[in-house]
């Protein structure tokens, strides 16, 4: 029996429980060996993560596809797990050493901090998990993987020395993005640009054999630059070869300020004449573009910063090297001063030599580590990388020959400008927790780069024989005797960006590298969920290792999904103070008004706007339909043994129950084409009309009155109906509010099994009509039809049975639309007067003449051959019914009501177009307010056109 009250807390939690119990989410279930697979597998949250709005959409989107195909009877996997996220997860360990005032990470040593991590894991890691399982996430949670577990672990060893062993990794010294406080290198995605109110500084670098006076300008050349401290490594200036005032430069050099290094003038595109003084200084070690001007010329590279953000210039031999005397005071002045102190001191040095021209207040773009929330340093230093142009050929052929497909399909242009354009991939960081690399180095450097240590070790030992640096019998002695060769080789202390482990994600979380069942039967997956932002870091680098290793690209489809903000459509964040926290509102809402609140919003290529009140709408549509379970149960609505309309709609005598088989119907394929599109909103979009519209506020309202009257065939075949109804509702509506549909299927009717594994609706084809409004013209002009393949369905389509129950629903919603349109008091009873000449609906009028009035509050109904004089005529399928306004209501002052509303509707109009033609505020606001004035303006133009539609029905009255 349904409870009186809907309660989504109570039934969320009991519903998880049944669904846990039951393996209801496993793959492989017996009954479905001989099924066709269908594969997802989930983007890996950070296991130190709670559950935020990203992660509530991404989930909700993945479970609908899920739930969908395994209730279309397919062997559903989708595949769990966390990334061990190496910098969140070392930062979370360490504050929590330092908040219980224990030892730091470098106290305790590398092996006793990893033990802590996994301490840690094993007790907080499975956060996220839980609170993707209050979601309603039906993966199949007794297959989850870890990023660091053994076996993907394993995984990540041996495409690491595959890739080096064909030459796609390998070790160099380029610019990275370096935190100065955590003291690794880190990936673009963690680097937050953040608009900084700075300075430009325009420094005077003397030119070479001419003396220098800063009232000279013909002495000097002006540089300007946002980071004074760098100029002490500065190797070059550079012009456009196309400024004529620097022309006779090129080719010679200026004396850098402070410094005395001789560094050349040289000319390169990237200079802009039109921007400052036209020259720019060229720092290669401390700026990517820099570090690229440098590779053009030849320019040496000078670090003169160190890992922690200091000057580093004492015995630092690239800087000193070809300095006039006295460099080394200066350096040891200089040296181990913080950036942002350096800076401060430079300046006021070149100001006291006449070096500093002229400084202005500049406001530009600053990277800060996401985590540590420092400016990160373009930085010079050894590294790992991968080949990503050469392993990016494949994965760009891929997408490009329709192996995979982007959804929707514009984000394909963004994924080839990036990978067309690819750099080499920094896979190392100087952290503990992660992927050791497992590369050890010789006692003269040499790398040797194993699966396992004992294989590195047998590799130098022949090879340091074969080069006569230690004999055979040291060799053997030392591959014998493990306390011989200790210290010989040592292994790389940094670990993989967590971005490799997860790019092997959907074959090794199937436990490749081993020939596994679960490998030949799920690989490739089908499709992929993410969004637009990791396009780049996961993505691509997903397709790269799949066809590289398993050569077939890992998905087949790849959707991407927008971001979700807050209701005014800003970006949530922190410091804005507008986050929402889904659990907090499924704590409110339930999990159900959360999901189908995102689906309902989630348009292709759209941003989602969420409010608290988006959410309550769709809890109210929750609790609406709930209680139209309860009004059928109490009205004793059940399908009998043997009553199933399938194949046998002639069977159903009631043109009303025929009518919602038939809405039934189109609604299943309104659903199921929807999903199958990817076009979440309009599947959801759907389900919600006909629920809400369809089945509660016109079908069970036109039932009532069968319901209420006598026992007979009607009534007995209409509470089968509203059972057989109800019980398709509860398939459709399974994907997008899985607990309240499974709660209402278990208390509704003794059943086979869970709804979460009950047989989906079978979509029907078109009909005749709908075929008709898809036409279009062929190359002769005629009208085709579009093909439409044979389906396995289930039609119930019924024109007849529509053209009456349909003619009555829009004729009730054309009274209560334009009674509302005049202010027209609900309780004011209205005749109406069909004028019409058509038997057909003239015996529909009489059929349903008590509904009718009812519904639409008429004092009678009536017919004529003209509509009456002052009455106001509207058009319902095709045919005329007028309602007489005289005496109901004072024409005058409901026009002049009317036009005073049509007078507000344009001064809207008005004030946001001015807003819209100020190109200063376009250009100023942010992109929420603009798209906030431009919504208003939407709204006030449908106000407009509906005011203008009811003026026009008020002449017909006058």
């Amino acid at each position: 029996m349904i409870e009186k009250n809907y309660q989504p807390a109570d039934i969320e939690r009991r519903m998880s429980q049944v669904w846990e119990d039951s393996g209801a989410f496993k793959a492989g279930r017996p009954e479905r060996q001989d099924a066709a697979p269908f594969t997802i597998v989930i983007p890996p949250p950070n296991v130190t993560g709670s559950l935020h709005m990203g992660h509530a959409l991404n989930n909700t989107l993945q479970d609908i596809l899920c739930r969908f195909e395994r209730m279309r009877g397919r062997d559903v996997l989708w595949q769990p797990g966390t990334d061990h996220a190496g910098i969140a997860t070392q930062m979370v360990v360490e504050r929590q050493l330092m908040e219980r005032q224990e030892p730091g990470r470098r106290d305790m040593g590398r092996g006793k901090f990893l033990e802590r991590v996994w301490q840690w894991k094993a007790e907080s890691g499975g956060t996220i998990v839980n609170q993707l399982k209050r979601l309603g996430a039906s993966c199949d949670w007794s297959r989850e993987r870890f990023t660091m577990d053994e076996g993907l672990s394993r995984a990540v060893v041996k495409v690491f020395v595959e890739l080096h062993r064909d030459g796609l990794i390998y070790k160099d010294k380029r610019l990275v993005n370096w935190d100065p406080k955590l003291l690794t290198a880190i990936s673009d995605l963690e680097v937050q640009q953040v608009e900084v109110k700075g300075h430009l500084w325009y420094l005077r670098y003397p030119i070479e054999g001419r003396t220098f006076s800063p009232e000279d300008p013909k002495s000097f050349i002006v540089v300007a630059t946002t980071r004074p401290e760098t100029m002490l490594g500065d190797t070059a200036v550079a012009v456009h070869p196309d400024d004529e005032r620097y022309t006779a430069l090129v080719g010679q050099h200026v004396i850098l300020p402070l410094v005395g290094r001789r560094i050349p003038i040289v000319a390169d595109d990237y200079s802009d004449p039109e921007k400052g003084s036209g020259a720019v200084k060229v720092t290669p070690a401390h700026d990517f573009n820099d570090f690229e001007i440098g590779k053009r010329h030849g320019l040496p590279q000078i670090s003169v910063l160190d890992q922690e953000g200091c000057l580093s210039l004492v015995d630092n031999e690239d800087y000193l090297r070809g300095l006039p005397e006295g460099s080394a005071e200066f350096a040891a002045e200089f040296d181990r001063i913080e950036r942002f102190a350096a800076r401060k001191k430079i300046v006021t040095r070149l100001e006291e030599f006449g070096f500093l021209e002229r400084i202005e207040p500049n406001t530009h773009m600053v990277p800060h580590g996401d985590r540590s929330g420092v400016v990160i340093e373009p930085y010079l230093t050894d590294q790992w990388y991968v080949d990503a142009h050469t392993l990016a050929q494949p994965a760009i052929a891929a997408v490009r020959s329709g192996d995979t497909t982007f959804v929707p399909k514009n984000w394909e242009k963004t994924y080839f400008e990036w990978m067309e354009n690819i750099q080499p991939w920094c896979i190392s960081r100087q952290l503990w927790w992660g992927h050791q690399i497992p590369a050890w180095y010789g006692p003269d450097g040499k790398v040797f780069v194993a699966e396992t240590e004992e294989e590195a070790v047998g590799n130098a030992l022949g090879y340091y024989v074969e080069q006569e640096v230690i004999t055979p019998e040291q060799g053997h002695e030392m591959a014998t005797d493990p306390a011989k060769r200790e210290g010989f080789i040592t292994r790389d202390e940094d670990v993989l960006d967590t971005w490799f482990s997860s790019a092997l994600w959907p074959f090794s979380t199937l436990g490749w590298p081993d020939e596994t069942p679960e490998v030949a039967r799920y690989y490739p997956t089908d499709t992929l969920v993410t969004g637009f932002d990791i396009i780049f870091f996961w993505v691509a680098r997903m397709m790269m290792m799949g066809l590289h290793f398993m050569k077939q690209a890992p998905f087949s489809t790849v959707y991407i999904h927008r971001l979700v903000r807050d209701e005014k459509g800003a970006k949530m964040s922190k410091s804005k103070g507008n986050v929402i926290d889904p659990l907090g509102v499924i704590d409110e809402y339930g999990a159900d008004a959360l999901r189908f609140a995102l689906t309902r919003e989630a348009a292709q290529g759209h941003d989602i706007r969420l409010s608290p009140h988006l959410v309550e709408t769709n809890r109210n549509f929750a609790t609406k339909f709930w209680n139209a379970c309860r009004f059928a149960e109490m009205n004793e609505c059940v399908k009998p043994d043997g009553f199933d309309p399938k194949g046998a709609k002639d069977t159903l005598k009631e043109t009303l129950n025929r009518w919602i088989a038939h809405e039934t119907s189109r609604a299943t394929r309104e659903v199921t084409e929807a999903i199958e599109s990817y076009r979440f909103n309009d599947a959801a979009g759907a389900i919600y009309r006909f629920v809400w519209n369809v089945f509660c506020d016109w079908y069970l309202e036109l039932a009532k009155p069968v319901l209420m009257g006598e026992e007979g065939a009607a009534k007995a075949e209409t509470r089968a109906m509203i059972a057989w109804t109800r019980d398709e509702i509860l398939k459709l509506l399974h994907p997008f509010m899985p607990f309240i549909s499974e709660e209402l299927w278990a208390v509704t009717a003794q059943r086979d099994s869970l709804l979460v594994l009950a047989q989906w609706p079978r979509k029907a084809a078109m009909t005749e009509m709908e075929l008709a409004a898809m036409a279009g013209p062929g190359p002769a002009g005629e009208i085709i039809p579009p093909i439409i393949a044979a389906l396995d369905a289930d039609d119930f389509s019924d024109p007849a049975a529509e053209a009456e129950i349909g003619w009555v629903v829009d004729l009730v919603t054309a009274m209560r639309s334009v009674k509302a349109e005049m202010n027209i008091p609900p309780s004011t009873l209205t005749p109406l007067v069909i004028v019409t000449t058509s038997d057909e609906t003239r015996d529909r009028a009489q059929r349903w003449n008590d509904t009718i009035k009812r519904l639409a509050r008429l004092s009678e109904i009536s017919f004529a051959d003209a509509p009456p004089e002052g009455a106001m005529q509207l058009l319902v399928r095709g045919e005329v019914v007028a309602l007489p306004l005289k005496g109901v209501i004072d024409l005058g002052a409901e026009r002049a009501r009317l036009e005073k509303e049509l007078g507000k509707a344009d001064a809207d109009i008005k004030r946001v177009d001015a807003k819209l033609s100020n190109e200063k505020f376009v250009a100023n606001a942010p992109e929420e307010l603009v798209e906030e004035e431009k919504e208003k303006r939407e709204a006030a133009l449908e106000r407009k056109a509906k005011i203008l539609e009811a003026i026009e029905r008020l002449k017909q009255a006058s």
